[in-house]
């Protein structure tokens, strides 16, 4: 089976074990304009669908940009007849982010600048240590030049997926270990209320931690928050519930509002579901 290259050293780890931790580190100045991914499993690479996709099913590697410019190319010329606004022909990245959007494998991978979005989709489902990871993309993509691996210079700005052409030239070849993050100039109605964008990487073989280890000073642009979900989500989820952070308004459709329900059993504003105590005033 063909196997994701290996990252030769771990990321920067920060292991959190109640709500007041989390909410201390994500607000102070450490990660002040950084961005967040939660992930219900702390053992997850930050792996796109694409890459999860072609590894499990063993697509061979020569196949790969034929396969992914062939599933572009299908949503292109079928989703018309289901879209009220087309995207431009050319604009791959807004392409790409409505299939994302509706589930399709695509190399994107959903960031949140928040870091209360991001923990609720760590916590959320999660049954073992969850994971939040952070970036930090102005050290990673808003710069006019980056060292990447092999101390090979590009200029991140002008080979981001926004610029129509781009990722043609720079993503679809699979040849550059890079990451950009960003959004397209149109943002969907998810986008907006997750306070969302995308990273993307040029090389789908490898988990975005293993290319940006390899980054100058990596700990300054990618660490990895671990949430010991058995000592904090309880706190947390409620915390966030009371922030109005559920997947009825980070998913403002009728499948986010069905979605959201599953929490609804474990919550009651009287009592608590697990010991059937009754809070002050509902005695």
């Amino acid at each position: 089976m063909m196997m994701a290259r290996k990252r030769k050293s771990p990321v920067k780890e920060i292991v959190v074990e109640s709500w007041a931790q989390y909410g201390e580190l994500v607000t102070g100045a450490d990660f002040l304009s950084w961005a967040f991914r939660g992930q219900g499993d702390a053992t997850w690479p930050l792996q796109s669908a694409l890459s999860r996709y072609l590894l499990a099913y063993q697509i061979n590697k020569q196949a790969w940009r034929g396969q992914e410019e062939r599933i572009l190319r299908l949503f292109r010329r079928k989703s018309h007849l289901l879209l009220e606004h087309i995207p431009d022909a050319d604009d791959s990245f807004q392409w790409l982010a409505l299939m994302q959007h509706h589930g399709a494998p695509t190399r994107l991978l959903d960031l949140t600048w928040s870091p209360y979005v991001a923990a609720f989709f760590a916590l959320e489902r999660a049954t073992k240590d969850a994971a939040v990871w952070a970036l930090f993309p102005a050290r990673i993509s808003h710069l006019s030049e980056q060292t990447i691996r092999g101390g090979k210079v590009i200029q991140p700005l002008d080979m981001g997926p926004w610029v129509k052409g781009n990722f043609e030239r720079y993503f679809l070849p699979g040849d550059i270990p890079f990451v950009v993050t960003g959004e397209p100039q149109t943002m969907n109605r998810r986008l907006i209320a997750q306070s969302g964008t995308f990273a993307m990487p040029g090389v789908l073989d490898e988990p975005l931690e293993s290319i940006l280890a390899d980054y100058p000073n990596p700990d300054n642009i990618i660490v990895k928050l671990t949430l010991r979900t058995e000592l904090m989500r309880d706190h947390a989820m409620r915390e966030l519930y009371n922030m109005n952070i559920t997947h009825a308004t980070l998913f403002p459709d009728l499948d986010g509002l069905a979605r959201s329900l599953a929490y609804e059993l474990e919550f009651h504003w009287a009592f608590d579901t697990r010991t059937m105590t009754r809070y002050s005033g509902f005695e």
